[in-house]
């Protein structure tokens, strides 16, 4: 009992050293704090020394933040104004979190461009693939000018287009800074064989068809002509009586007889009011666009029907015919 005594005041003598050894070479390894100037400053209260925003109070300064900006959906058109030029891109402020930039080759119609200046912008996406602001005054021309041929198709309102092109069975024709088609048979009621004469001339049209799903337009000359000759044959019709003497040109020669033009109504000279003797075909008297006086026999305003006679202003062995009393008109 008295050796195991012994034994352990001689181990614990012998480790009694050891610990102050270990305590001096921990200290010596532990980091030295140095004093700042900030240490008394609380990195998570604010200058209100307010340490956190409640989940109503985070909700409504991020609707007061988001309200500073515009709302638009994209393909929109809006007013944007111009901020700064590059060598290629013009810099579009829309009133979003970020500018647009919009290529310089879409300005071309616009030299005297300049910071300042209000342009018609669409927007394509809110963010591109890199996060910027797609915008386009290309597809915003595109865009304006296709509502404007489709509300003036479902109006009838005349346009302005120049031809720009001609294309297989037709034309093309610029509407409001827009391709749209001018079909061959469309161009004039007369056949038109030489389509490149028309190619620069600026001329009036009617839109006839649009297709919304392609945005594809249709336009017709040939329509405003026939427009005006209508006008012109209500207007010589509400005019007409019998017995009335009338200058027309030849437009056409048939075995049956020749077709006059009035001035955009046609009347029919049958054969046998061409003449007091016989003849076999009218071209015997009459020449293709020949100018001929013709007096008014009979007219049909329902379905625009006029017989001429010729013959009837031609004297009969030297006796003029005499043309009916205004009684024998009635």
């Amino acid at each position: 009992m008295e050796e195991n005594n012994i034994t352990n005041e001689q181990n614990a003598e012998q480790q009694a050293p050891v610990a102050p050894a270990a305590a001096e070479t921990a200290t010596k390894n532990a980091p030295v704090a140095v004093e700042t100037a900030h240490d008394d400053f609380d990195w998570s209260v604010d200058k209100r020394n307010v340490t956190s925003y409640t989940a109503e109070e985070k909700a409504k300064y991020d609707a007061t933040y988001d309200g500073t900006f515009k709302v638009f959906e994209e393909n929109s058109l809006l007013m944007g104004t111009i901020v700064g030029m590059t060598k290629t891109d013009v810099v579009i402020n829309i009133g979003f979190k970020s500018d647009g930039l919009i290529s310089f080759n879409e300005f071309r119609d616009l030299p005297g461009l300049k910071i300042g200046d209000e342009v018609e912008v669409l927007v394509v996406e809110k963010e591109d693939r890199d996060g910027n602001l797609h915008l386009s005054r290309k597809q915003a021309r595109m865009q304006r000018a296709w509502e404007r041929i489709v509300e003036v198709y479902k109006t009838g309102e005349v346009v302005t287009g120049t031809v720009t092109s001609k294309t297989k069975g037709g034309l093309i024709v610029d509407v409001y800074g827009m391709e749209t088609f001018l079909p061959g048979s469309q161009i004039d009621v007369k056949p038109v064989t030489d389509y490149d004469q028309f190619v620069g001339k600026t001329m009036e049209f009617k839109v006839v068809k649009v297709n919304e799903a392609i945005r594809n337009a249709v336009v017709s000359h040939k329509a405003l002509i026939e427009s005006d000759i209508e006008q012109q044959r209500v207007d010589i019709i509400s005019k007409l009586e019998k017995g009335q003497v009338l200058e027309g040109t030849i437009k056409n020669i048939t075995d049956f007889g020749a077709f006059i033009d009035l001035g955009g109504l046609d009347g029919l000279l049958y054969i046998t009011d061409i003449s007091w003797g016989r003849i076999s075909h009218p071209s015997e008297v009459l020449q293709m666009d020949q100018k001929i006086n013709v007096v008014v026999l009979d007219f049909d305003d329902e379905k625009k029907r006029i017989s001429l006679g010729y013959k009837q202003l031609t004297p009969i062995r030297g006796i003029l015919c005499p043309l009916p009393s205004p009684k024998e008109r009635k």
